[in-house]
């Protein structure tokens, strides 16, 4: 037996807070998939670092290209702004000791405040685009951008896709597997799996990867 649901919102869901379902599809918390969690970077209008917090993600390409494609990107904010404006961003993957520090970006990003030093996080100046970089970061991409899609046509959130141009990673994380995947390796944002049951809402969860089989 599976429990199903379509396009309608499921009336018998709970929202975890009063916006929830203003943001997001009731798919997200159906499906609970995780995915890897990420900081972009890229300059705002007056020259102050910014810094968001992102998941809903992937990365691949062919031998002609390889690409961030960054699903559910808000159009009203700043990374949105700068992204159209610049044309490039870059992309952070810190550990996740890192995390609380992160999350103090998404509850203090005026115009004016400078994210990195709120998170208490260093720059450092991108090697072929004019954006700032995580210092932290123990893998970072830099990436000009390719397209942009409003998949919904709601003028909400975007699919936003960049050409990576150039990566650099750590040397403590680039013998292998340790510590890429681990508790020092990369986030996982599980997003809030509903329970499909009865309805109530859960709480979404932070993971690391575990190796369980070589391919």
């Amino acid at each position: 037996m599976k429990i199903e649901m379509g396009t309608d919102f499921p009336a018998y869901f709970e929202a975890a807070y009063p916006e929830e379902f203003d943001l997001f599809s009731h798919f997200e918390v159906g499906a609970g998939i995780p995915s890897v969690l990420f900081a972009i970077t890229t300059w705002k209008e007056n020259g102050q670092p910014n810094v968001c917090l992102h998941a809903w993600s992937s990365f691949h390409g062919d031998p002609q290209g390889f690409f961030a494609v960054m699903g559910n990107l808000y159009m009203h904010t700043h990374t949105f702004a700068n992204i159209k404006r610049d044309q490039v961003f870059g992309i952070n993957f810190l550990p996740l000791c890192y995390y609380d520090a992160l999350v103090k970006t998404i509850h203090h990003n005026e115009m004016e405040t400078d994210e990195l030093m709120v998170a208490g996080l260093h720059f450092e100046k991108a090697r072929t685009i004019h954006a700032p970089m995580i210092e932290e970061a123990f893998l970072q991409m830099e990436c000009t951008l390719k397209d942009i899609q409003d998949l919904s046509g709601a003028r909400q959130a975007a699919m936003v896709i960049g050409e990576v141009v150039h990566l650099a990673v750590s040397d403590e994380y680039a013998t292998g597997y340790a510590p890429r995947y681990g508790k020092d390796g990369f986030m996982l944002l599980v997003p809030a799996p509903q329970d499909l049951v009865t309805g109530k809402p859960q709480q979404s969860a932070i993971a690391t990867v575990h190796i369980e089989k070589y391919d």
